[in-house]
């Protein structure tokens, strides 16, 4: 047998639905927790941080670490891998990474109206119905952002996506799912030499994303028969160079034959194509409310490729640090409202692995004492020379990687 795949809006009967389908038969579920967790042993990545891949809002740090780019290049080689099986429902985002050539999947959508949704969310979470319009609204929005960058299309429920929609709020479930048995048995889904073939080269296209991922790099992986080709979509100065890296990384990976780079239709958008190198401070957070001063910083340290965000008070800081995870926090102990010292001290708190560098103008021996005692990495004083402040970002940095390998055993 084959492969079915479900999309779904939140609140449309999706767990009765996939249970009516497996009753009778041997099929086995595959859910995007599993998806993700099998991304985050090929990577090293925290689950937290892949599953972040689905979601509208992307990290401020991004541009630098590439680590939604690369979650998803480790969820398309998890699926990949998985899909040497059959009798399979996956349910969720990641089967959408699934390609069209692949012909013996059942391709589903299940939703239903707005307004149906919310009634059903408000009575099974107990919450009122504003409270469930917010969620679900929330919901449709990150689906919407998956869709689009995946596919190009607005509406993550167009129907040119899918073998079969099923309005939930209009769908008897038990005739749904026998008239999705019987599409899974017809011959147009079963498994032929060419599906197989297509199965091989996306597993193989996959393999090569991952590498490609591992040595820092984000390009279009397509593969045919072992022949690769790679797909650069930014601009960037040295195009030969970074064509010549490329090629050497894909021909490292086993039953590629062939290797062809080419330039994609986004090449000569303003985006600049950037390689993210682990061992350069990429998450960095800027916090001070002079607010040129912290501007101009932030460029000097780019030009140094070090990545960073700012905010201009602690309470700013404090909600990046929740959302964004930083690395390294370059933080002013004298601003309005929360200062650094209580920034320092609710972040060693909630999140010690974050390196706190204080920079400040105003700063006593007293509050030197008070910061390190807290756990500040460095106590730095107003003017400071870029390269000394550099060097202690990457001591921290270095710090934090040492830490990483050695909760890994790497």
């Amino acid at each position: 047998m084959s492969i079915i795949n479900i999309f779904s809006g939140t609140f449309c009967n999706k767990s009765a639905f996939i249970r009516a389908i497996q009753e009778g038969g041997k099929i086995s579920l595959i859910t995007d927790k599993e998806i993700i967790a099998e991304a985050g042993r090929l990577s090293g990545i925290a689950e937290t941080k892949i599953e972040r891949a689905f979601f509208a809002k992307t990290s401020v740090f991004n541009k630098f670490t590439h680590e939604r780019e690369r979650s998803i290049a480790y969820l398309r080689l998890a699926i990949a891998q998985m899909l040497s099986g059959d009798n399979l429902i996956f349910e969720g985002f990641a089967g959408s990474l699934i390609p069209k050539d692949i012909t013996h999947v059942l391709r589903i959508c299940l939703i239903a109206d707005k307004k149906n949704r919310i009634l059903l969310a408000s009575k099974e979470l107990n919450i009122s119905e504003n409270e469930a319009g917010k969620i679900i609204q929330k919901q449709d929005e990150n689906s919407a952002y998956w869709i689009h960058k995946l596919f190009r299309l607005n509406d993550p429920w167009d129907i040119s996506l899918y073998d079969m929609v099923f309005p939930m709020d209009k769908t008897n479930i038990d005739e749904a799912a026998t008239l999705v048995k019987e599409n899974f048995a017809k011959d147009a889904l079963n498994i032929t030499d060419r599906s197989k073939q297509a199965v091989l080269d996306f597993q193989l296209a996959s393999k090569v994303e991952g590498a490609l991922a591992k040595e820092g790099h984000n390009a279009d992986v397509n593969a045919a028969d072992g022949k690769i080709i790679l797909t650069i979509n930014k601009h960037v100065l040295m195009l030969s160079r970074l064509k010549s890296e490329l090629k050497s990384i894909a021909e490292k990976v086993p039953e590629v034959r062939l290797v062809e780079t080419k330039i994609g239709s986004d090449f000569h958008q303003t985006d600049i194509y950037r390689k993210y190198d682990f061992e350069t401070p990429s998450k960095i957070l800027l916090v001070d409310d002079e607010r040129e001063f912290v501007q101009t910083l932030s460029e000097r340290l780019l030009m140094r490729d070090m990545g960073s965000a700012v905010t201009y008070d602690g309470k700013g800081a404090l909600e990046m640090v929740k959302k964004d995870e930083p690395d390294v926090m370059i933080l002013d102990l004298k601003m309005p409202g929360i200062d650094g010292i209580e920034v320092l001290r609710r972040v060693k708190k909630t999140q010690p692995e974050i390196e706190v560098i204080i920079l400040t103008g105003h700063g006593s021996d007293a509050d030197r004492k008070v910061c390190m005692d807290l756990g500040a990495f460095a106590y730095l004083q107003k003017p400071v020379d870029i390269n000394a402040l550099s060097d202690t970002i990457r001591n921290a940095n270095k710090k934090i990687r040492q830490s990483k390998n050695k909760n890994t055993g790497d």
